[in-house]
């Protein structure tokens, strides 16, 4: 693994590039003057979406004359999410990023957002909407990332259970697709990928129901950062933390917490706080008349691996970050 430097570096670049155009463009010579409404709508109400909106505050302060409408689904469901979007569109607002919670099923849908008022899909994307971009980390690759993580920590291989939220979401199709590929030619054999909806409690029962089901399980890989906590209470209470090698995503305490005591073998690291200030710096700059904020198709941030070796550079970091928000895009 790089070291802590090179990390932290990896995650603060951005990814500037020429090129896209979409529907709702760029407003032209003088939209620098217009105050914009714009609004981010989550796909759950998942502590990783508090670190988000840090990062689109700190984008709303440095835009200057934006009001922005942070909303999330209490239950997380696709009919909740629509509902909040259907609002936001009724409400005029300038531009809407959202994380779908099931692209296919919402593709005509946001389609019909995308005709009214400017869309970004960040988080997870809906490649087949009529959206501007997308703006989060390449899954498939992290998907990746996470099968090494695997490997290392089962060089003998064995039967692991994979835990998802929404399984159409596009992020954990193609994160699945990248671990997948990953563990191709081991010796590691994935039982099953167990959807929980985004509740914890859900990814608590799915990972205690699935070691008593299959007790030579030797590993559990979360694709989602709440699960982390849910899979770690399961595995402690089942005894077998340690000996069910765990592998988790994002940088909840938990987590962190986990990796430190050497409960969990690793986790990916996203970088929410960028994500948020990347989404709504650029959209605003976009809707400014700058189209060459969202050329891209697709705007990719990277993704690391985190282990025990790491562990106590990145939370001194993640601490400094929270502290002082606008940190990481310095």
């Amino acid at each position: 693994m790089k070291s802590m430097p090179c990390l932290v570096l990896a995650l603060c670049l951005t990814a500037f590039g020429p090129g896209c155009g979409n529907n709702g463009g760029g407003t032209g010579a003088g939209a620098a003057q217009k105050k914009l409404r714009l609004a981010f709508v989550a796909n759950s109400p998942d502590d990783f979406w508090s670190v988000v909106r840090l990062g689109c505050d700190t984008a709303t302060r440095e835009l200057g004359n934006v009001d922005l409408e942070f909303r999330f689904p209490v239950n997380p469901t696709v009919e909740a999410q629509q509902e909040l979007l259907n609002n936001l569109v009724a409400d005029g607002v300038d531009g809407i990023a959202v994380s779908p919670i099931d692209a296919e099923s919402q593709t005509e849908f946001l389609n019909g957002v995308a005709a009214k008022t400017l869309l970004v899909c960040m988080d997870s994307d809906a490649e087949k909407s009529k959206r501007a971009c997308f703006i989060g980390i390449d899954n498939v690759a992290a998907g990746k990332q996470a099968a090494d993580l695997l490997k290392a920590a089962l060089p003998a291989g064995g039967k692991i259970m994979v835990f998802a939220s929404y399984l159409n979401a596009q992020n954990v199709k193609d994160r699945i697709q990248g671990l997948q590929a990953g563990l191709a030619g081991s010796q590691i054999q994935i039982v099953d990928v167990l959807a929980d909806g985004a509740k914890g409690d859900v990814a608590q029962k799915n990972a205690q129901d699935a070691l008593a089901k299959h007790p030579d399980l030797a590993g559990m890989d979360c694709l989602n950062g709440y699960q982390g906590a849910a899979i770690l209470t399961a595995v402690r209470g089942a005894g077998k933390a340690g000996q069910v090698k765990v592998v988790c995503f994002d940088d909840s305490s938990d987590t962190l917490a986990g990796i430190a005591g050497g409960d969990v073998a690793g986790t990916i690291l996203q970088s929410p706080n960028n994500f948020g200030y990347q989404t709504i710096v650029r959209m605003g700059k976009y809707l400014r008349g700058d189209n060459a904020e969202l050329a891209d198709q697709k705007i990719l941030l990277p993704s690391q691996k985190l282990t025990k070796d790491k562990i106590v550079e990145f939370q001194a970091w993640r601490k400094t970050l929270l502290q002082n928000p606008k940190g990481e895009q310095k």
